[in-house]
């Protein structure tokens, strides 16, 4: 599959990958710099928050966050590449400094994310392998979906292929949830996968590329038409760059889908490092220590109010035994009772009293921080099943007291400190720096039938930009792969260029393959694990 011959033979002088320029001597030690750089302030801000942590496996800690990191590595050279492939092939920046260039901008892009995307797909898992994350069962689940997803991306790399790390790591979810439900004893209420999340996110997935090759293949007729310059879509002509503007044009979109594919894809690797923190040191990392000072008062306010919301619901009569596990039992199975309503409401009252004692959240002893963290989540996972799912009919203003006191448990539950994003955007940046190559000339070589032209890396960068930035917006994780792949595609295919079918069938059967791969692979590695931890 991986060896599908160039639409035709450059020579080491004028191939856009071979020409000699003066960035390359700055590509080592800029890599030096910022990984040394970058590792001693994460070792220094890890160290800082882990002094609250009652104990701490450093070994499994270290193994599991040398993988997690590993993922965003390969996702950086495996996605990235897309984003520097127009670039280097229209010469508009030498191939060493487009990557460097490319690697700086996802960086920025992570450290900007707001964190939506990383906790939409984490919410594909079933909620009681979160809320028992640092046991045998949730050791397993981190370790299988990881490595599910790194082995699934590196055999596409290797063989050339443009496959979605979005794709392998959403599949590689499903796999733990199916296992997780497989392994658990008949009669048991243990939940599978949120399927109602995993058709928004596989929606998401399977519309992006119909995106990317249709409006690819419009915006470049309605740029013929609009723009009536020969040069715009003329071939590169030997190694020397385009016309200024339509350089600044391609280097403008290639930031463009860089920092977006930093903001959206750099948040799996933080959803995926917090489930580990959560796990392993609870004491430091389960509920956000760092809100702002008037949190916890703003929390009991909204508290409040979602308690007397609720109490309008109650029907009478309906009594209670075990409120947390109506309310668990309510969000394993997606169901909303009469018997809920009352549960909720007392959940809530007896955890906000709970939390209440204490002046701040940095205040809550180590012991209950646990604790503290699953209760508050599991109510924000019912809450879901109002302001979200509906199964409550509530009035305007009783359902924006629910929504308000959800923003509150977030914000308590739903965090990324810093480092993270540092650790986060050092490895998918490195990664873009590194493994560059394999993914560049299929995109530049391998799709259409002639070269790439300068309107048409500048059309189908444009869509994935905009595709991608608007699906972060929605919180929602989408591929830069596919986008940007097909949109080159449609750009061929409007250009009336013609494409090598060859590529473009190998591109689907990765596309076609890489959920039941990384499904099946995640399922046999949840199995193994299992009898491991």
């Amino acid at each position: 599959m991986a060896d599908i011959a160039p639409s035709q033979v450059h020579s080491d002088t004028s191939h856009p990958l071979h020409s000699s320029n003066s960035a390359g001597k700055w590509f080592l030690p800029v890599f030096a710099l910022v990984l040394i750089c970058g590792l001693g302030y994460v070792a220094y801000a890890l160290a800082r928050d882990l002094t609250t942590a009652v104990a701490v496996p450093w070994i499994l800690l270290g193994l599991a966050l040398l993988i997690a990191l590993g993922f965003e590595f390969v996702n950086g050279f495996h996605d990235t590449a897309n984003a520097v492939a127009t670039v280097i092939y229209t010469r508009s920046m030498p191939a060493e400094f487009a990557v460097i260039w490319s690697g700086f901008f996802n960086f920025l892009g992570v450290l900007t994310s707001s964190g939506a995307v990383a906790f939409g797909i984490l919410a594909l898992l079933p909620v009681e392998l979160i809320l028992q994350v640092g046991s045998g069962s949730g050791l397993a689940m981190v370790f299988a979906l990881l490595i599910a997803a790194i082995v699934w991306n590196l055999g596409t790399w290797y063989l050339g292929l443009p496959s979605s790390s979005s794709h392998t790591l959403v599949g590689s979810i499903i796999g733990v949830g199916l296992a997780n439900q497989f392994l658990a004893p008949a009669g048991t209420a243990t939940s599978g996968v949120d399927w109602s999340q995993a058709t928004n996110i596989g929606l998401s997935l399977l519309i992006s590329p119909l995106i990317g090759f249709g409006l690819s293949a419009v915006l470049l007729l309605v740029m013929k038409l609009l723009v009536r310059n020969e040069a715009l879509y003329a071939e590169p002509k030997g190694n020397q760059p385009p016309p200024l503007w339509i350089r600044a044009i391609l280097i403008f979109t290639c930031t463009g889908v860089s920092f977006a594919h930093g903001s959206n894809d750099g948040q799996k690797g933080m959803g995926l490092i917090m489930l580990i923190l959560i796990g392993l040191v609870p004491t430091a990392f389960a509920l956000n220590r760092t809100p702002d000072v008037n949190y916890l008062e703003a929390y009991k306010s909204a508290s409040a109010q979602v308690e007397t919301a609720l109490g309008k619901y109650v029907k009478p009569g309906v009594t209670v035994a075990d409120y947390k596990a109506e309310v668990s039992n309510a969000v394993k199975n997606k169901t909303w009772t009469d018997a809920t309503t009352p549960a909720l409401q007392q959940y809530i009252h007896q955890t906000s009293a709970e939390v209440a004692g204490f002046p701040t959240l940095e205040a809550v002893p180590t012991n209950l921080v646990g604790n503290v963290r699953n209760d508050i989540y599991l109510i924000g996972e019912a809450l879901k099943l109002i302001d979200k799912q509906k199964l409550l009919p509530m009035d305007a203003g009783d359902l924006t007291a629910v929504t308000n006191y959800h923003k509150a448990v977030d914000n308590a539950t739903k965090f990324i400190p810093l480092w993270v994003k540092v650790a986060v955007a050092i490895a998918l940046g490195l990664g873009t720096m590194v493994g560059w190559k394999r993914i560049v000339v299929t995109v530049g070589e391998k799709i259409g039938k002639t070269h790439l032209t300068y309107g048409q890396g500048a059309a189908a960068e444009v869509v994935a930009m905009v595709t991608i930035a608007s699906a972060d917006h929605l919180g929602l994780p989408v591929s830069t792969t596919h986008v940007l792949s097909s949109g080159v595609a449609g750009t061929m295919a409007a250009n009336g260029s013609g494409l090598q079918w060859s590529t473009v069938r190998n591109m689907l059967m990765a596309w076609v393959l890489t959920l039941p791969a990384s499904i099946a692979i995640a399922f046999v590695l949840f199995v193994i694990m299992r009898q491991v931890f």
